[in-house]
């Protein structure tokens, strides 16, 4: 006879409600304890933001993330980024960048929900994260703050950071310092290396067709320059747009800068 056949029916009865109700316990312990550390990361990712976006307010980044990857993974050496101050750089080629990266950037509040339904809808398509749906402010916090491997979490963490970062930068901020550290190269990057790199001229020196030239490998710097990139049907195509929206017959003269 077993322990739990002498006792009365009541007892027996609590005892196996016990045991049922055990693995529930431990879920429900679990459960809170992910609850807690997702809510501590978030958290300090949060500070985190706050406190560097603070000081990007004033202060221009000598390096980035995106940068220190590059030098562990694959051991690349990078140019010292050359800053160029927004009101130096030609307003059209910031219009071609906005136009090929990110055409509602004005409007938007850090991360475009339309573009990474896009995205999601495509990659779940071709079954890998091919297509990103960033907006220029998730570039950002992917050069500065994370890596550029593909994956729906760095995803998530780069539209927070992306969000946060729009909430405390003006605009014309954020778009500085993305043109000023993106990727333009193999150790290239910000568009003042770019210019002296590929043209051997300041950015103020670049005529529109060198300027379209830069805009149209954003996309794909590593495998494709400003001479390679019309070996790619989609490079061409960024090219062919720009050459439609910002035609020859205007000189930079013309643009204000």
């Amino acid at each position: 006879m077993s322990f739990l056949s002498s006792l009365p029916n009541a007892a027996r009865m609590r005892a196996w409600l016990a045991d049922v109700a055990r693995p529930a316990r431990i879920a429900a312990r679990f459960l809170r304890a992910t609850v807690v550390l997702v809510i501590a990361c978030h958290a300090a990712l949060f500070l985190f933001v706050l406190a560097a976006s603070l000081v990007l307010l004033r202060w221009n980044p000598p390096v980035t993330a995106l940068m220190v990857y590059r030098g562990a993974t694959v051991h690349q050496k990078s140019m010292p980024i050359r800053f160029v101050p927004l009101r130096q750089i030609p307003r059209v080629a910031r219009n071609m960048v906005i136009r090929l990266e990110d055409y509602r950037f004005y409007s938007h509040h850090g991360v475009d929900l339309g573009a990474i339904r896009d995205a999601w809808m495509i990659n779940s398509a071709i079954g890998r994260p091919a297509v990103g749906g960033s907006t220029i402010p998730m570039q950002l916090a992917r050069n500065l703050f994370l890596t550029p491997r593909k994956t729906y979490l760095r995803k998530y963490t780069e539209a927070l950071i992306a969000f946060e970062m729009s909430l405390i930068l003006p605009k014309d901020r954020i778009l500085e310092l993305y043109l000023n550290v993106i990727e333009w190269g193999k150790g290239i990057f910000g568009i003042g290396a770019a210019s002296a790199y590929y043209f051997k001229t300041g950015v103020g020196g670049l005529g529109l067709d060198e300027l379209r030239r830069l805009a149209t490998i954003i996309t794909n710097p590593l495998r494709y320059d400003v001479q390679s990139f019309s070996k790619s049907a989609q490079m061409s195509q960024r090219y062919a747009y720009l050459l439609s929206r910002f035609p020859d017959e205007g000189q930079m003269g013309h643009f204000s800068p």
